[in-house]
């Protein structure tokens, strides 16, 4: 999970200071000591934690804090407030053109994510309602293309190609020719880059830039190097002058010193991050949401945001109806654990929830996604008539079905025995909101 090992650090220094009715001076320093090594220890820029722990200490030693009756409290406030603005304050949108297609120049070493960071972002303009085209401008790269060409047509987006022969910069002002013809609205354009930052791979970005005056121009990290991703930001941004960064990779980031450091140090906004390899997997960046996630205080907006995109709201709202009736059916089950699945791993999902790094078992939350097809083996080998009513799955049903799943009778039973369990509980809450509904009291589900 993203940032976890800082996350566990910062909790443990929080929960010493909620233990105090009152804070000293010393006791500051001590959690600002800790605060200063967890950060240090996930490879944020030595000069950005010194400022913040300045910033946070100075804060901290006021009379807000130390008058107060709930001063842990008011020192997590503070934390939270500094780390949205090393974050970036308020969240970056992109930059827009005037009149004809909006041209987005992406950029970055090899093997930093570009091509699919490209595909990703032509998804997430689509959804929004946009009319997205891809270029293909890496001449260099054995399969760039064609890998470019697969992910368009996997998300049903043009891709503008003229070949490896041809000059990118001709590349693209085909395109955008093309864009302006089709009448779409943004050029996203994919660029060779190389292994090491070098003058040539410079100057044709620096051609290219010249042919199409991009409003964007994304510098794609991988936020798993660290700061390592810092240093090629500043030297990307002191030739080339981006105007954002596109930080891949960061489910798999434990530290996040890269997330940390980029906009301090270079002065240049996060604009997306990479949550995995499915081009579903990028978010656009929110400095408060992220802080919020960091310090273990969970992202509920974010949640919000996926459940509406990837939650059917009428069959949502048609089994509400059947659970209150306690009509919950194994279908129904299935349904709601597919739905879960499009929204995403498991452990993003509980990352998202406040106080769920607290919650017992959630390190194994690996497990728990084994346990989900597990479950749905089980289901998927019961006939039509045993989903319905799972009543009358009997011992030799029941055999039958832990064989066809690959599973033990015993996680059968145990199956059975929480669905009907579940059933039981929501069909006394569904007599309780009758109760209710009988008094004039509207129940909160």
């Amino acid at each position: 999970m993203a940032f976890e090992s800082l996350t566990d650090k910062l909790q443990n220094v929080f929960k010493k200071l909620r233990g105090k009715g009152k804070l000293s001076p010393q006791d500051v320093d001590e959690a600002m000591r800790e605060v200063r090594m967890a950060l240090l220890e996930a490879d944020v820029n030595f000069k950005v934690v010194r400022n913040f722990v300045a910033a946070v200490k100075e804060r901290a030693t006021g009379a807000e804090v130390m008058e107060s009756l709930t001063p842990g409290q008011q020192v997590v406030k503070i934390v939270n407030e500094e780390l949205t603005a090393l974050l970036g304050d308020n969240p970056s949108q992109i930059n827009n053109a005037g009149r004809g297609p909006t041209v987005i120049l992406m950029v970055g070493l090899q093997g930093s994510g570009k091509t699919t960071s490209s595909a990703k972002l032509a998804r997430h303009f689509k959804k929004q309602g946009r009319r997205p085209m891809l270029v293909a401008c890496d001449v260099y790269r054995p399969a760039a293309i064609k890998q470019l060409q697969v992910l368009g047509e996997q998300l049903d987006v043009p891709v503008f190609t003229l070949g490896d022969k041809v000059k990118p910069a001709d590349i693209v002002k085909g395109a955008y020719t093309e864009a302006e013809r089709q009448a779409l609205d943004l050029l996203i354009v994919d660029t060779a880059g190389r292994l090491h930052i070098d003058d040539e791979m410079m100057e044709e970005l620096d051609t290219l830039s010249e042919a199409v005056k991009p409003q964007e121009i994304l510098l794609v990290v991988d936020g798993m190097t660290g700061q390592d991703a810092v240093k090629v930001t500043e030297t990307f941004n002191e030739r080339l002058e981006i105007t954002g960064v596109v930080l891949t990779k960061l489910d798999g980031d434990t530290r996040g010193g890269a997330a940390l450091s980029v906009k301090a140090v270079t002065g240049k906004p996060i604009k997306f991050v990479g949550m995995g390899e499915k081009t579903d997997a990028l978010e656009q960046f929110y400095p408060d949401r992220m802080a919020s996630r960091i310090l273990g205080m969970g992202d509920i907006l974010s949640l919000i945001d996926k459940a509406q995109a990837n939650v059917d709201m009428k069959k949502a709202q048609e089994m509400e109806q059947r659970l209150l009736k306690a009509e919950l059916t194994f279908d129904d089950f299935l349904d709601q654990m597919q739905q879960m699945k499009n929204m995403g791993p498991l452990d993003q999902l509980m990352g998202m929830i406040p106080g769920a790094g607290k919650m017992k078992g959630m390190k194994d939350m690996q497990v728990s996604e084994k346990d989900m097809a597990h479950v749905e083996a089980i289901i998927r080998s019961m006939t039509p008539e045993e989903r319905r009513r799972p009543h009358i799955i009997n011992g030799s049903r029941r055999k039958r079905i832990a064989a066809g799943s690959g599973t033990a009778i015993s996680d059968v039973n145990r199956l059975i025995k929480q669905f009907e369990q579940m059933q039981k509980m929501m069909k006394q809450f569904g007599q309780m909101g009758k109760n209710f509904g009988k008094k004039g009291i509207k129940m909160p589900f």
